[in-house]
C-alpha cells in the first residue's frame, strides 16, 4: 500500500528482505499492522501479533485469571507476581497472559521476523487505552536467549519460562497456520538442553518448561514435578520458594 511505502522500505532494510521477487512467504504491512503470510493457492491466512483483539483478548477477559495453569506454573499467588523471562516468546501469547496478571515480563525472540511481529504487536497494544497498561509490563529483547541469559547484567529474574519448538512427527500437528508458517523459519529447538541449562543458572526462584503432554522432558536436570493439562504440561524446576 502506498501509504505504508516508507515503513515497508524501513522494515525490508532492517530485516534484509527484498521488496520484490518470487518467494514462498511475505512480510506484509497494512492498517492491521505487520503480518507474515504464506503465498500460493493453498496458503492459510496471515499471522500477526494482536494483543488487543481476537483470541488473546478473549483469554484476557474470560480465561480464568490467576486460576490458569500457566499462572500456577510460574508461581502466581496472592501477593506474589514474579518477574518472568519468556525466553522463547514466539507470538507472545503466554507472555501477555502473565503480564495481564500483573507479572513484569521480559520476552526474548531470536528469529528476526517473529521478533518484528512482536515489536509491531507491542507498539499497537501500547496505543490501545485498555491494553496499554498490560503492554507496559512487557519488554522485548531481540537475540539468542542462551546468550542473553549467559550475559545477563540486570536484576536476577525470578522465573524463566521456556516453550521450545518440539520436533513434531505427527503431521497433523502442522495444521495450525502458525506452525506451518513458523517451522520453516524457526525449525526445531535442538539446543533446548543448553537453553534449560542457561535458564537454571540465571533464574533465582524457578524454571518452567511447557511441553506437549506426552513429550519427554528436556535432556539434563529433571523437573521436580509437573502440572498436566489436556494437551500440554508444565515441567517445574524449583530453586527457591516464591513468597509475598
Amino acid at each position: 500500500m502506498p501509504a505504508f511505502a516508507d515503513e515497508v522500505r524501513a522494515w525490508a532494510e532492517r530485516l534484509g528482505l527484498p521488496l520484490e521477487g518470487e518467494a514462498e512467504f511475505a512480510l506484509q504491512l497494512g492498517t492491521d499492522g505487520l503480518q507474515l503470510a504464506e503465498l500460493g493457492p493453498q496458503a492459510p491466512g496471515p499471522v500477526r501479533v494482536d494483543f488487543v483483539e481476537g483470541a488473546v483478548a478473549h483469554r484476557r477477559l474470560y480465561g480464568g485469571g490467576s486460576g490458569q495453569m500457566i499462572a500456577k506454573a510460574v508461581g502466581v499467588q496472592p501477593g506474589v507476581r514474579p518477574s518472568v523471562m519468556d525466553a522463547t516468546a514466539g507470538l507472545g501469547r503466554d507472555a501477555f497472559v502473565l503480564a495481564s496478571l500483573g507479572c513484569a515480563v521480559t520476552m526474548s525472540e531470536r528469529q528476526p521476523i517473529i521478533a518484528a511481529l512482536l515489536e509491531d504487536g507491542l507498539a499497537r497494544a501500547a496505543r490501545d487505552a485498555e491494553v496499554a497498561v498490560i503492554a507496559a509490563q512487557m519488554r522485548l529483547l531481540h537475540g539468542n536467549a542462551i546468550e542473553l541469559m549467559r550475559d545477563w547484567q540486570g536484576e536476577p529474574l525470578q522465573v524463566i519460562y521456556l516453550d521450545p519448538m518440539f520436533p513434531h512427527r505427527d503431521k497433523s500437528a502442522l495444521v495450525k497456520k502458525e506452525m506451518r508458517l513458523f517451522r520453516p523459519l524457526v525449525g526445531d529447538d535442538m539446543d533446548a538442553p543448553a537453553l534449560l541449562q542457561a535458564a537454571l543458572a540465571l533464574a533465582s526462584h524457578r524454571v518452567v518448561v511447557k511441553r506437549p503432554r506426552k513429550a519427554p522432558v528436556i535432556d539434563g536436570a529433571k523437573p521436580s514435578y509437573a502440572l498436566e493439562g489436556k494437551s500440554s504440561r508444565y515441567d517445574i524446576y524449583p530453586k527457591k520458594a516464591l513468597k509475598p
